[in-house]
């Protein structure tokens, strides 16, 4: 198969590196891809991975036989239309059904008429309409924009001063919500249309600093596996939040198609749903990666011509997953750091790289959140395994959680 992955971070080397391996693999194309797999891929890198008409036509020149998108912003774009149009099957909803992660204010709204758990809201058009309508909210609060924000438009705010900062800043649409306590995990599941087969659940860690604290980032780390929540309680998210969303999105004519990420709150009075995600999520599937055993290529294969797996094989262990951040992220950063002890980190741990760039004095950094470690065993074991790993790595500014 001629394959393209859409996508430069550290999920889509975790999915070119597991599609790879795969029989049916014939050429790996990435768009743009980073500065991993070198020699073991074909870099794009002339077209805007938004410019679905351009990327549709390469495709067809290209006789691409299956595409793959990773992150939300081409989901936005249509890419995954454009692509559809002139035959090219794709991994990876609409536009119209990525709605569900490009706009809070439709996904809440479609919760709200479907009577999907989700938290209590209002939508404010921009900053002054959210200054003038915090003192009808009581402390903590959410404060979310509207569109995409690589996973930092969201501000849990705490006190009054951080309520007003995070409402002074909104430069567009947003929500106020009222804050939910529990534990949070990510259910995710392939979908087509009403059909859908739930993934591992997992748990990411958004916070920059231990302990949860410090600003929200795309995602400090994950672990993954069944233990995470019982039978039961998979159950009742399937029944109470997937099924319905599904059934809602086919009802208005937008049947979704690929991964259905919910950002779930285990609150006392059940789940409800925080967030969709469109898409693999980014740190999780890293983690989730090392405890699926599918050929994955076939799966989303089979997914984008319009199928579904019956079912999907899972080792039953822990999987653990690791970001190595630039320091000061997700603030002002400095890249072109040298990266040193990937090799060695490699016989610790899974290594993908996120934001890195290859240059004559090797591997240097290019973003926030530059690599990803993980590995899988006994919780005890997939810990030791990432952390003796991380302790490999050296770049100036290095930041990562020792928590997770």
């Amino acid at each position: 198969m001629q394959v393209l992955l859409i996508g430069a971070g550290a999920r889509e080397h975790a999915l070119a590196v597991r599609m790879l391996e795969s029989p049916a693999m014939g050429r790996l194309y990435m768009l743009p891809g980073n500065a991993a797999l070198e020699g073991r891929v074909s870099k794009v890198l002339d077209i805007d991975l938004c410019d679905g008409s351009s990327i549709a036509t390469w495709a067809q020149h290209q006789a691409i036989d299956l595409a793959v998108i990773g992150p939300e912003a081409p989901l936005l774009a249509g890419v995954s239309d454009c692509l559809e149009e002139v035959g090219t099957p794709c991994f990876g909803p609409s536009r119209a059904a990525a709605r569900l992660e490009g706009s809070k204010a439709f996904a809440k709204e479609l919760l709200t008429q479907a009577g999907i758990p989700t938290a209590k809201y209002m939508k404010v058009s921009g900053a002054q309409e959210a200054l003038q309508a915090l003192g009808d909210w009581p402390l903590p609060l959410v404060i979310k924009a509207d569109g995409l924000a690589a996973g930092k438009g969201v501000t849990v705010a705490m006190t009054e001063g951080e309520a007003r900062k995070a409402a002074a800043a909104l430069e567009g649409p947003g929500i106020i919500e009222e804050y939910l306590e529990g534990r949070e995990i990510s259910f995710m599941v392939l979908s087509q249309g009403e059909e859908y087969v739930s993934l591992v659940p997992s748990q990411d860690h958004k916070r920059i600093y231990d302990g949860d604290r410090g600003a929200n980032t795309g995602g400090m780390g994950a672990l993954a596996g069944f233990d995470l929540i019982n039978q039961s309680l998979q159950q009742e998210i399937s029944c109470k939040i997937i099924k319905p969303t599904l059934a809602a999105m086919a009802k208005a004519g937008t049947p979704f198609k690929g991964v259905l990420y919910a950002g779930l709150m285990l609150t006392s009075q059940g789940p409800k749903v925080l967030e969709f995600n469109v898409r693999f999520g980014d740190p999780e599937t890293q983690a989730i990666l090392q405890l699926w055993e599918d050929d994955l290529l076939e799966v989303l294969n089979t997914v984008a011509r319009g199928g579904m797996p019956q079912g999907l094989l899972w080792s039953q262990d822990w999987a653990l997953s690791l970001v190595l951040a630039s320091g000061g992220y997700p603030g002002p950063y400095r890249t072109g750091f040298q990266i040193q002890g990937l090799g060695e980190a490699g016989d610790h741990a899974q290594v993908y790289q996120a934001c890195t760039r290859l240059t004559r004095e090797g591997i240097v950094t290019a973003g926030g959140r530059v690599l990803t470690l993980a590995a899988k065993g006994s919780l005890e074991l997939a810990r030791e395994k990432v952390y003796a790993a991380a302790a490999k790595i050296r770049f100036h500014g290095l930041h990562y959680r020792r928590d997770i």
